[in-house]
């Protein structure tokens, strides 16, 4: 239904998405990039104002209001079909209209959809949408304010398992023979289990004599982390600084400093004495505290604004980090990082993190 403007206003053409369609389609096959839409979910009834001409039944036009972009939803992944975003709308705005875009920030990724909200999201009902979120297997991350990459900014990345697939210190271990002992405590460590310091000096003393060529093995087999690359370039290309902050060793973050020409990187150095690991680390341990300051360091040094801070990671020891940065975003994380990061990416590449930018 074609509402007729007068000079100097647009066209308003009001549409119905048909049941079938809701079980089977996504809004990013239907919808296209630099339009602008309002969604209506009505029990099981999705309405849709467009600007320009869709091929769908015609359907009751409906209030559309003028929505704050100040706070906004952005959803992506698999599992964005129309009836994920029925049973969204439920908890969201049940009977009343939201406007929404699409959003690719990237040539290498999918559009994401993002829904523009009239005011803020309470913290029952964020939690509520991102269990739900889970359930439908699509990633929703609510933001109510979003760095930008028109201005210069800051990203403070974890090492392992997060610019890269693994955790080097297990690698090492299992090739020095001790893998399995290892591999537990990092696991209860980056549960939060155990003091992190504590547990990298435990782990480190386990791997005592093992020849020094083991670092180069796991050096040389390194998995990046799908994404790493591309999303360094885009950052950088965009007068973005970009470091890795670790509770991990040199000898990978050099590497890693010098292949993607990053700004800095943080890490702990092994003590290697006649070819050997001595089993001891030497000077201050980067823990915790020492990654949220180097957001702190690298800001003030680069004269970027707290507002245009971003840290991600996936361990308990990333906690401060991520709460020291505008933007702290939980990857691929522990249940407890999740749940005290600001934003969460479950699956997917690393590149994902430009949906949660502007």
């Amino acid at each position: 239904m074609a509402v007729l403007p007068s000079i100097g206003t647009s066209v308003s053409f009001f549409y119905q998405i048909p049941t079938i369609h809701q079980q089977i389609e996504s809004p990013l096959d239907l919808l296209t990039t630099n339009n602008h839409y309002a969604l209506l979910c009505q029990q099981d009834t999705v309405l849709l104002h467009s600007n320009h001409v869709l091929s769908l039944p015609e359907g009751a036009a409906f209030p559309i209001c003028s929505n704050s972009t100040t706070n906004v939803i952005r959803l992506f992944g698999d599992g964005l079909i129309w009836t994920a975003m029925v049973s969204l709308f439920k908890h969201l705005s049940p009977d009343t209209a939201i406007s929404c875009r699409l959003y690719q920030p990237h040539p290498e990724l999918d559009r994401a959809l993002e829904l523009q909200l009239t005011q803020p999201l309470t913290i029952d009902l964020q939690q509520q949408l991102t269990d739900l979120a889970q359930r439908l297997n699509i990633e929703l991350v609510y933001l109510s304010a979003r760095p930008t990459l028109n201005l210069p900014g800051l990203l403070v990345m974890d090492m392992d398992s997060t610019a890269i697939q693994i955790e080097c210190i297990d690698e090492i271990a299992k090739l020095a023979g001790v893998g399995e002992q290892v591999a537990s405590v990092t696991a209860r460590a980056m549960n939060g289990e155990l003091d992190f310091a504590q547990s990298l000096t435990q782990r480190v003393a386990k791997l005592q004599g093992a020849p020094e060529q083991v670092l180069q093995q796991v050096l040389d087999a390194v998995p990046l982390m799908p994404g790493l690359i591309q999303l360094v370039a885009h950052l950088k290309a965009h007068n973005w600084q970009v470091a890795i902050a670790s509770g991990g060793f040199t000898y990978f973050t050099d590497a890693l400093k010098t292949q993607l020409n990053l700004t800095a990187t943080f890490a702990n150095v092994l003590e290697i004495a006649d070819g050997l690991l001595t089993g001891k680390v030497l000077g201050d341990i980067v823990d915790a505290n020492t990654k949220a300051q180097v957001v702190n360091l690298l800001a003030a040094q680069y004269h970027i604004d707290v507002s245009q801070t971003v840290a991600i990671g996936d361990g308990a020891n990333d906690i401060p980090m991520l709460n020291a940065a505008a933007l702290g975003v939980a990857f691929h994380a522990k249940p407890k990082v999740q749940a005290q990061a600001k934003a969460a990416i479950r699956q997917g590449s690393l590149l994902q993190l430009l949906y949660l930018l502007d």
